[in-house]
C-alpha cells in the first residue's frame, strides 16, 4: 500500500522517467519526419497547450479585465484607423 501511495504522489516524476526511458529505447519515434512530427507538435501544439494552461490558471477577475481592455484597444484602434481612409 505504501508503494501505491508513493506512486500517486510522484506520478509526474514517474511519467518523466518513463518518457525518457522510452525515448532512449526507441529514438526513431521523435526524430524529424517521424511519427510524432516534432517539427509540428513542438512548434504549434506544445506552445498552444502551454498558453491554454496559463490561461486556465488566471483568476476570473483578472481575465475579465484583460479581455475588456483588449476589446477596448481593438475597437479604438479599428475606429481610429478608419478615420483616415
Amino acid at each position: 500500500m505504501r508503494l501505491l501511495e508513493r506512486m500517486r504522489k510522484d506520478w509526474f516524476m514517474i511519467g518523466i522517467v518513463l518518457a525518457i526511458a522510452g525515448a532512449k529505447l526507441e529514438p526513431s519515434i521523435g526524430v524529424n519526419g517521424g511519427p510524432l512530427k516534432p517539427e509540428i507538435t513542438v512548434s504549434y501544439i506544445a506552445v498552444a497547450t502551454i498558453f491554454f494552461n496559463s490561461g486556465l490558471s488566471l483568476k476570473t477577475e483578472f481575465a475579465d479585465s484583460r479581455l475588456h481592455a483588449s476589446a477596448c484597444v481593438f475597437c479604438s484602434d479599428f475606429n481610429q484607423g478608419s478615420w483616415w481612409k
